[in-house]
């Protein structure tokens, strides 16, 4: 019996997607030097060390054509992968493009680096707690943060990455396949790596910051609703996620993260607030109970992102 190759059809997006979770869940993220992250960070740090010698006056322009070129290695990429696992049997196709679309997005390596936090600040190690806050999660400074704040940070990180670490590449995947979300994906490493609005990077990462404030709008918002009805499967209280979203969500700089850490503030009925920038619900600052209880948010509000696109991709053409 002979072993045909697939058809660009014959792998349907729905089974792609279902395999593309079970091999986030079940193994989390590849190592960082066959990720496909790790690859356009590199070249976004050759970029970002290029502008060095540039005149100040053109770092704008460069920076729009350095988020360009990303993209398009990125989209280019993805169509080229896809294109050569169409010559694979099927389930070898199919096993390609889910991993292609797993390093897309990771939820088990988010969670894993929120209970990082939970389990030091359980056991009192407050000093640990607040090295693996910020090593694996905010980019503020940690280390003088308290147990409170150490706390907040971790389930900040959580609801905010919500939309970039999931529902944002779910939705660029349902409208636009792996090119897609590796399209996204890109767009929103060059904005962690260099949209920062200070010295060299104020100017060179702007295009790349805006553009991922485009990009995150939709996600960022039904990644709020998620969290509502995320709060709602986990017997918290959907009704106060959903008042602090519409009374907070607008407090940050932001133009999106405000939006699902203030529906997550309001489910748990905690205060989230990073000093000197925002305060976001109401109520004491999180504890460990309160990270546990993220997490099962978290966790009703990925599952139903899932389910709607399951149902999107089953009925839609």
């Amino acid at each position: 019996m002979s072993l045909s190759v697939t058809s660009p059809l014959s792998v349907h997006p729905l089974g792609v997607l279902l395999l593309a979770v079970a091999w986030d869940l079940l193994l989390g993220d590849p190592p960082g030097r066959l990720h496909p992250v790790s690859w356009m960070g590199a070249l976004i740090s050759v970029g970002r060390s290029w502008a060095r010698h540039l005149p100040r006056e053109i770092l704008a322009a460069y920076g729009a054509l350095l988020i360009v070129v990303v993209g398009a290695v990125a989209i280019m990429g993805a169509l080229i992968v896809q294109a050569l696992a169409t010559l694979l049997w099927w389930p070898l196709a199919l096993c390609v493009q889910a991993w292609l679309l797993k390093c897309a997005f990771s939820i088990r390596g988010l969670v894993c680096a929120v209970w990082q936090v939970r389990d030091a600040l359980a056991e009192g190690e407050l000093a640990a707690a607040r090295r693996a806050a910020g090593f694996h999660l905010v980019s503020r400074r940690t280390d003088d943060l308290d147990a409170g704040a150490t706390a907040g940070a971790a389930v900040e990180s959580l609801a905010e990455n919500l939309t970039d670490s999931w529902a944002a590449p779910l939705c660029f995947y349902l409208a636009a396949g792996l090119p897609g979300a590796w399209l996204y994906r890109a767009v929103n490493t060059a904005d962690a790596m260099i949209g920062y609005r200070e010295g060299l990077l104020e100017q060179l990462g702007g295009a790349s910051a805006r553009l991922d404030d485009m990009l995150n709008w939709i996600p960022a918002r039904l990644g709020a609703l998620a969290l509502c009805l995320g709060a709602w499967l986990g017997h918290e209280s959907a009704r106060s996620a959903w008042r602090t979203m519409r009374r907070d969500g607008g407090l940050t700089a932001s133009p999106n993260a405000g939006r699902t850490m203030a529906a997550m503030a309001g489910a748990l009925g905690v205060t989230l607030e990073k000093r000197g920038h925002y305060r976001l619900g109401d109520g004491p600052p999180p504890d460990v109970a309160a990270m546990d209880r993220a997490v099962r948010v978290f966790a009703g509000a990925a599952g139903a992102c899932l389910c709607a696109s399951l149902l999107l991709l089953r009925w839609l053409p």
